[in-house]
């Protein structure tokens, strides 16, 4: 089994403590070893790490700052570089462009996606270079791999994708030819995945507790559905919404996070794209994010109600999940991230 570099972290967002806890992962066993705690002026949320640079970035809900870090590549720790206030209540989503110039986020309560063009430091500039107003609960942000293309999720009762063209030099968002797509059902796309081979595209539906593959057309950059698969097992009946969507690096397993159910529900990727389920999970009660080592080989989970972090060992063949270890973390993790350090 190929080992994890001595480089890769996992990032909590301890929302309840304001702060974002730091552990090390064992390359052979998958064990977390802390690495200390770094404190925020209030609650963080979402995280993100820049995919070339030593930058790691956090936002608050509560006042719509984006905070930018530089992270010692020797041990993970984090320094403030700036805070950045967009203005805009409760930033749910960070993600850099593949050119790595521009940081773009979506906005719940504001119902707007922003643009910021990012300094040589890696932090985002004053002031954003766009700002399109979407709807309500904007909830996710991606861009396809030509980087022409962003689409803009967004859960009820917004409940639609956005469908932009994106300048990657100045960093403007155009709305495409046609420009969202609604879900026939009150089903509220959350997040959304690019297969890494495949012009297929997938949303977690965090109140059709379901998963949809559209295929994508690169070249007008449009989604069409072609497939929904429950993420929850025939017969239950409890209350239950989705949140995090992770796609496994070899592009054979996707995982979606089942909020009341409190498990990962699982699928097999086929030859062209189609889903099938693998199961189901147990995680800890409220499993808000998980996240995939990028070797493929682990996954971890915060529990947001539970205040506990469990790792699995994923069977690369199967998908499967085996859990490891489960982790008192503190109040209310939110976010889990779990990425190798730029050099």
């Amino acid at each position: 089994m190929p080992s994890i570099p001595s480089s890769f972290y996992a990032y909590v967002s301890i929302a309840g403590e304001n702060k974002i806890s730091i552990f090390k992962i064992n390359p052979e066993t998958g064990a977390l070893t802390p690495q200390g705690d770094t404190a925020v002026s209030d609650a963080p949320s979402v995280l993100a790490m820049h995919p070339t640079r030593p930058v790691f970035y956090t936002a608050i809900r509560s006042n719509g700052d984006i905070l930018s870090f530089q992270i010692d590549p020797e041990t993970g720790q984090l320094s403030l570089i700036n805070t950045t206030n967009t203005g805009l209540e409760d930033p749910a989503y960070l993600e850099i462009d593949k050119t790595g110039d521009f940081l773009l986020t979506p906005y719940y309560i504001a119902g707007k996606v922003t643009v910021y063009r990012l300094r040589e430091d890696g932090a985002p500039q004053s002031e954003p270079c766009e700002t399109r107003t979407t709807a309500a609960h904007a909830h996710g942000v991606t861009l396809d791999s030509s980087n022409r293309f962003a689409f803009v999720s967004h859960t009820c009762p917004g409940n639609a994708i956005f469908q932009f063209h994106f300048d990657d030099r100045s960093g403007t968002l155009t709305p495409n030819a046609v420009p969202k797509i609604v879900p026939a059902g009150d089903d509220g796309p959350r997040h959304i995945r690019f297969h890494p081979s495949k012009d297929v595209v997938y949303a977690d539906n965090e109140q059709g507790s379901s998963v949809t593959a559209y295929t994508f057309d690169a070249s007008s950059g449009t989604l069409s559905p072609f497939q929904t698969l429950p993420t929850l097992p025939a017969g239950y009946d409890g209350q239950n919404s989705c949140a995090r969507l992770e796609m496994h690096p070899s592009g054979k397993f996707l995982y979606a996070a089942n909020r009341g159910h409190d498990s990962i529900a699982g699928f097999a990727i086929g030859p062209d794209g189609a889903l099938t389920s693998t199961g189901y999970y147990p995680t800890e009660k409220t499993p808000r994010s998980f996240s995939v080592a990028p070797n493929g080989n682990f996954l971890l989970s915060a529990g947001q109600s539970a205040n506990k972090l469990i790792s699995y060992r994923i069977d690369t063949n199967t998908g499967a999940l085996h859990p490891l270890t489960t982790y008192d973390v503190g109040n209310q993790p939110w976010w889990v991230l779990v990425a190798k350090i730029p050099g």
